[in-house]
């Protein structure tokens, strides 16, 4: 099975993540952020993540993915762990937040979908129409680090295990943590004792790399 992505994309990580928690072999296709003609002959429009199967056969939309490999899979299902509607709240709540830190830096990074400068300025006209100047959000770094710091601390007390932040893996956990692997590509971001161990462990569990050797600055 072949799986396209964009390295950035938290919805892909979450694809990601459901073949390193059920050990499942994939492999990784990252696509050039400007590169339409791929996922468009796969499904018909410019999406990610997309999975093809051997014979061929395209699945899009993330959960999709989460739900057939976890279904199809060995053992425990992650679908059938407890949920915990909090989890839920915060990443909704936290999301303005982490998005005004995570969106201007993507494009700085050396990430495969921006091998090309074409990528990259593509990348940039489509999230500067939706969130504004880049240069401006890179101003407001040092508050927003400050709101980040809160919701972390907020969400550092509701972590049950580094392993399941319910206790047992969950889809609360494929929603958690490719917030904070977001996170991770933001230089300057505190993480409580807890989040810490957690983003660790599951970016070990889930075979998804966090990006803190390449984090961004403003």
């Amino acid at each position: 099975m072949d799986l396209y992505i964009y390295d950035h994309c938290p919805f892909c990580v979450k694809a990601r993540m459901i073949f390193g928690l059920r050990e499942v072999p994939v492999t990784l296709k990252t696509l050039l952020n400007d590169d339409a003609e791929t996922p468009t002959r796969l499904v018909g429009e410019k999406k990610v993540p997309i999975l093809e199967f051997e014979d061929g056969y395209p699945l899009d939309e993330s959960l999709a993915i989460v739900k057939c490999i976890d279904s199809e899979a060995e053992g425990v299902k992650v679908m059938d762990g407890p949920r915990n509607p909090e989890i839920e709240r915060w990443v909704k709540a936290s999301s303005d937040t982490v998005g005004k830190l995570f969106i201007p830096r993507v494009p700085r990074a050396p990430l495969g979908e921006f091998a090309t400068i074409d990528a990259a300025e593509h990348f940039m006209r489509n999230k500067e129409a939706m969130f504004g100047p880049f240069d401006t959000l890179l101003a407001q770094t040092p508050e927003l680090l400050v709101e980040m710091t809160r919701w972390l601390n907020e969400l550092d007390a509701m972590i049950q295990s580094p392993e399941a932040v319910n206790g047992v893996l969950s889809m609360d956990d494929i929603e958690l943590f490719p917030v904070l692997r977001q996170l991770s590509l933001v230089a300057g971001v505190q993480y409580p004792e807890r989040v810490e161990a957690y983003r660790q462990a599951m970016a070990r569990l889930a075979d998804v790399p966090l990006h803190d050797e390449i984090a961004v600055a403003a």
